[in-house]
């Protein structure tokens, strides 16, 4: 026991001091180690990191691992030092078998990007395996005419290992008979032969036996033995001869069964029994063989009765017998060799050697997005494949090495387009004829944010009504964003602009999640009209992206203004206003003009007027819309001489507005003295009087103004469209034109006395219209102004402002009307 356990450490020592140094190298791209076989788990290969140039974050930031195409996992990386260590115990016999060259291919993927390398591991053998005999004990029967020198052939040790530690010789227990030869066979494989050195007699001894030994090449030195029983015969001294030693035939892989293989020949110089020869396949011959081939034990025919498959098996060397009758036997061996051709009958297979990654849409053409191989169990051009793409696909493969492709964008990617892709790579290898299979590799398209938020129009138009809540919602605008996830997600805000010198904000308030705008405070039509409203939608995406759309606010007028009269002036003559009149006025005579103005707009502003009381209802009328107080019959002498009458002043608004004037009239035969006292009297010491007359002053020098810019206006516009079909006209209109408007846009000043109203109609009822109208101080009694042109918005908003900059707010009034369209 313990000159055995001397002898291990001997024997690991040697080993080892053996591979100490690990042989690597790089052959065509490829790294390569060789190690032996049979070592321990944990031990180190080599540094890999170091040795493909990464450093030891990329080991964990790329994902560094290691594939074996052996199926097993034999390597594991170390990720702390990024060495290649054993995983798993290698036994080059299984792996390789008797195959003097066994390298064991590994492949190792990098992600983030993707690459891929390819190492070899050359197992080298160690002298772990004995030699050892199929048969412990052989059997040999010589007769006793053998001739000196005769060679009997004897099994032949076999030994897992290859190159020098397999079977180098063989020896023989000393005798005085025989002696051992060697005899070199196909392969450089040795078989030894029994050489009778001596004429054997079988009266003197009729059995020998001898003890065989085989010895392998190894340090140290590995056998094994097989006995010897050699029974002398003493008849039949002629062996069975093949007309061949060895046999060779070619057969494809698609052979039926019951195929007929070839037919062994062999003749024996003896006659009767010991002339006949009989055929069988050698003692040694094994199942995979014998459950594929079958031979005719009379012919020496041999046949199919199996399947051939030459990916599994390439060629079969099988040994036949040929033994006669005679007594004792006497038999001789051939080979046969029966090379396997390949046929056409393994589709190619894709494998996918990392799974697909998601691809941004902005990834630039050539961005690695899969790894992927091809493989066929055939050979020749029948293990050749070719890989295919459908056409229109934005995605190419670029052929690596060793039947490695790499999947790669080709042209430009739209998420919003196309977000997924099923690419189906048809693989079809070079056979005739031709096999083909398919695999479907999905790719998934990420999202990169390069759409715009979208609003669902680029401009709203809002109408709300004057003195509403603070608070309540106008509006809700509304986008939407073709990406998806965080750049799809919208926030809106109002971008900061001024309205009447005060920022927007301080005016309207905007949810940023849903769009919504609410009112900050009530409106007043009186003071604010319209204004408008610069609304961002943006992203969330990094950069974010966003549009604007503006929101323009219309605020709408309600009757929240009574009449106010502005001739004759109550608060001059105090609660009563004094005209006088003589009693000569015949019917429809002028006796004064009630005027009175509206700060509302459009139907509010609308103003009649109605006598309510009177001393004497059967003598005065009050003009319905013009305020016109006159005469329905001449005066008489039994009428009094003071006549009282209460005017009411109301709106069209709802509801309904009103204000009362109270006019007294002093009826007299002649306007002498008395007339002029009055009017000394109101206009000497009232400074109210001196402030009505300058505001009538006023009033004339604005609408002076106002004719002579819309007038400039008007020039202009005439000029801007002279190369169209439209023109340019003036025309007087009557007070109650308004009512009626015609197909273009008019601009009417009516004056009667004291100031009525200014218009701007435009279109007609059957299609949209705007109706604009001002009130203003006294002027002449008529002066009338139209614009005639196709109506338009753009047109409106300047009349507009050039009224607005004309007159003062207290002196006018605006009125808008809309009548849809019938379509």
């Amino acid at each position: 026991s313990r000159s055995k356990m001397g002898y291990r450490e001997w024997r690991w020592q040697w080993f080892w001091w053996q591979y100490f140094f690990l042989l690597w190298s790089t052959i065509h791209g490829q790294t390569r180690y060789s190690i032996p076989e049979e070592l321990k788990q944990g031990f180190v290969v080599g540094n890999l990191a170091k040795d493909l140039g990464l450093g030891l974050s990329d080991i964990f930031d790329r994902r560094l691992r290691v594939a074996s195409e052996a199926g097993k996992q034999y390597f594991t990386v170390d990720a702390g030092k990024g060495e290649l260590v054993v995983n798993d115990r290698i036994d080059r016999e299984a792996l390789c078998g008797q195959s003097t060259s066994c390298v064991l291919p590994l492949q190792v993927v990098l992600e983030n990007p993707l690459h891929l390398h390819r190492i070899e591991i050359e197992i080298k053998d160690i002298n772990d395996n004995s030699p050892w005999f199929h048969t412990k004990e052989m059997s040999l029967k010589i007769a006793e005419t053998a001739a000196v020198g005769t060679r009997f052939s004897l099994e032949a040790a076999e030994d897992a290992d290859v190159g020098s530690n397999s079977v180098k010789s063989y020896t023989l227990t000393k005798n005085d008979c025989f002696t051992l030869k060697m005899k070199e066979v196909e392969d450089g494989k040795i078989v030894p032969e029994l050489v009778l050195e001596k004429t054997l007699d079988r009266e003197r001894k009729a059995v020998h036996r001898l003890l065989i030994t085989a010895l392998d090449g190894g340090n140290p030195v590995l056998s094994g033995t097989s006995q010897i029983t050699i029974t002398v015969l003493d008849v039949n001294d002629n062996f069975p001869v093949f007309d061949r030693s060895t046999y060779k035939v070619s057969l494809g892989e698609n052979s039926a069964k019951d195929t007929f293989v070839i037919k062994v020949t062999a003749t024996d110089a003896d006659e009767g029994p010991n002339g006949e020869v009989e055929f069988s396949f050698g003692s040694r011959t094994p199942d995979t063989v014998s459950s594929v081939f079958e031979i005719n034990s009379l012919t020496g025919e041999v046949f199919l009765k199996g399947t051939l498959d030459y990916e599994k098996t390439a060629s079969y060397k099988i040994e036949v017998t040929a033994k006669d009758k005679g007594s004792p036997e006497m038999e001789s061996h051939c080979r046969v060799q029966i090379d396997v051709i390949d046929v056409n009958d393994n589709t190619p297979e894709i494998i996918l050697t990392s799974e697909p990654q998601p691809v941004l849409e902005n990834a630039p053409s050539g961005t690695v997005v899969a790894l992927l191989s091809a493989h066929d169990a055939d050979s020749g051009n029948n293990s050749k494949v070719t890989l295919y793409l459908p056409k229109g696909s934005p995605f190419i493969l670029k052929p690596s090495f060793s039947n490695n492709y790499a999947l790669i964008t080709s042209g430009l990617l739209d998420r919003e387009r196309v977000s997924d892709y099923n690419i189906d790579i048809t693989a079809t290898d070079s056979g005739s004829p031709p096999l083909s299979s398919k695999k479907t590799v999905p790719v998934r398209i990420s999202d990169v944010n390069d759409n715009p938020p979208v609003f669902t129009q680029p401009s709203y138009n809002v109408y709300l009504k004057e003195n509403s809540a603070p608070g309540s919602i106008l509006f809700s605008v509304s986008a939407s964003d073709l990406d998806s996830g965080e750049n799809a997600k919208i926030s809106y805000s109002i971008l900061d602009s001024k309205v009447q010198d005060v920022s927007v904000s301080t005016y309207v308030y905007i949810n940023s999640d849903n769009g919504s705008i609410y009112s900050m405070h009530s409106f007043d039509y009186e003071k604010l009209k319209v204004f408008q409203i610069q609304v961002q939608a943006k992203d969330q995406g990094s950069p974010s992206l966003s549009t604007n759309a503006t929101v323009h606010v219309f605020i709408l007028d309600q009757n929240d203004n009574a009449p106010a009269v502005i001739y004759p002036s109550s608060a001059a003559l105090g609660s009563l206003s004094h005209q006088r009149m003589p009693r000569s006025a015949k019917a429809g005579h002028l006796v004064t003009k009630v005027t009175a103005v509206d700060a509302d707009s459009g139907h509010n502003a609308w103003i009649s007027y109605k006598l309510a009381e009177a001393t004497d209802a059967s003598l005065f009328t009050v003009n319905l819309y013009t305020g016109e107080v006159r005469t329905k019959r001449a005066v008489s002498e039994q009428d009094d001489s003071s006549q009282r009458l209460l005017i009411e002043i109301k709106d069209d608004g709802e509801p309904v507005q009103s204000a009362t004037v109270t006019v007294s009239i002093l009826m007299e035969d002649a306007l002498h003295e008395p007339i002029l006292d009055i009017r000394h009297k109101v206009t000497e010491p009232s400074k109210k009087t001196g402030r009505i007359t300058l505001y009538l002053i006023l009033s004339l020098a604005s609408v002076s103004v106002l004719s002579l810019v819309t007038f400039l206006i008007l020039a202009v516009k005439c000029i801007r469209n002279s190369r169209s079909s439209g023109s340019c006209c003036m025309r007087r209109t009557d007070c109650d034109d308004y009512k009626n408007p015609n197909r273009n846009l008019q601009i009417q000043l009516n004056t009667d006395g004291p100031i009525k109203y200014v218009e701007v109609l435009g279109g007609d009822m059957l299609s949209q219209s705007q109706s604009f109208r001002s009130c203003m101080s006294p002027m002449s009694e008529y002066s009338d102004f139209t614009l005639i042109k196709p109506s338009s918005t753009t047109d409106f908003k300047e009349v507009i402002s050039v009224l607005d900059a004309s007159l003062p707010d207290s002196t006018w009034t605006f009125e808008s009307q809309q009548v849809s369209k019938n379509q």
